[in-house]
């Protein structure tokens, strides 16, 4: 009994150590980061045309925004179910303007703690590419 306890103490050891100190390394042998990858990575890209009804955003981390009529809306995902999920988009147009919007919470510029708002327009040179990200209650965005 005693040497059945001590063997299922130490798998339980082991399995605590792994999960709580797993590193992975892609091209490193000594991983220093949970993922530590030496090397190029890529990320999932899409372009999304818009429609007359609201664009959701599902999926990729890179999306180029192709919106057909003016302020033609891109729904994101709710913040509260994607917390720490980001994208960066890029409005493609040249003419027409793409409105970012969310469904929960809000969008607050870059180091604004007020101010926070459901709707962003891409349209200029001085915000064609925005970058949000989920702090798990609202999306920060950055241009």
């Amino acid at each position: 009994m005693n040497r059945v306890f001590s063997s299922v103490f130490v798998l339980v050891a082991f399995l605590v150590y792994e999960r709580n100190f797993s590193q992975v390394g892609v091209n490193t042998t000594t991983p220093l980061s949970m993922l530590d990858v030496n090397g190029n990575v890529s990320f999932k890209t899409f372009i999304l045309v818009g429609s007359a009804s609201p664009t959701p955003i599902s999926d990729g981390f890179y999306l180029s925004l192709n919106p057909q009529n003016t302020d033609e809306e891109f729904v994101l995902p709710s913040p509260i179910a994607f917390p720490g999920r980001m994208y960066i988009f890029r409005n493609i147009s040249d003419t027409k303007t793409a409105k970012l919007t969310t469904p929960a919470g809000l969008l607050f510029g870059k180091g604004r703690t007020t101010g926070g708002t459901t709707s962003i327009y891409m349209y200029d040179d001085n915000n064609r590419t925005i970058t949000v990200i989920s702090d798990g209650l609202n999306w920060t965005y950055i241009y």
